[in-house]
């Protein structure tokens, strides 16, 4: 009995080790690990983080004090966030992470 208990065990520690992910220390999607990253606390607490690649802006990470990390990008590379026109900049949630 013992010895079926070790094999299920070490078979839901092998299925939980391979749902876990390396990821890249909270970079946003499309930003390498060597980019430039300057952070800054706004006060009223705001975290804001700007990635900068070869001196351009590419991406921010907004972590508020209340509310979820959200990101705002660069998508044509002119070193400006994206806004067309009178709308706001689209922006992104990180929803799961481990």
């Amino acid at each position: 009995m013992s010895a079926t208990r070790s094999a299920i065990l070490a078979a839901a520690l092998l299925a939980l080790s391979a749902c876990a992910t390396t990821g890249t220390d909270g970079l946003p999607h499309g930003i390498p690990e060597d980019a430039e990253q300057v952070t800054r606390v706004e006060s009223n607490g705001d975290r804001i983080t700007e990635f900068r690649i070869a001196g351009q802006l590419r991406a921010i990470q907004v972590v508020p004090s209340r509310g979820p990390t959200y990101y705002l990008y660069d998508h044509d590379g002119d070193g400006r966030i994206d806004n067309e026109g009178d709308n706001p900049p689209q922006t992104y949630f990180k929803l799961f992470g481990w």
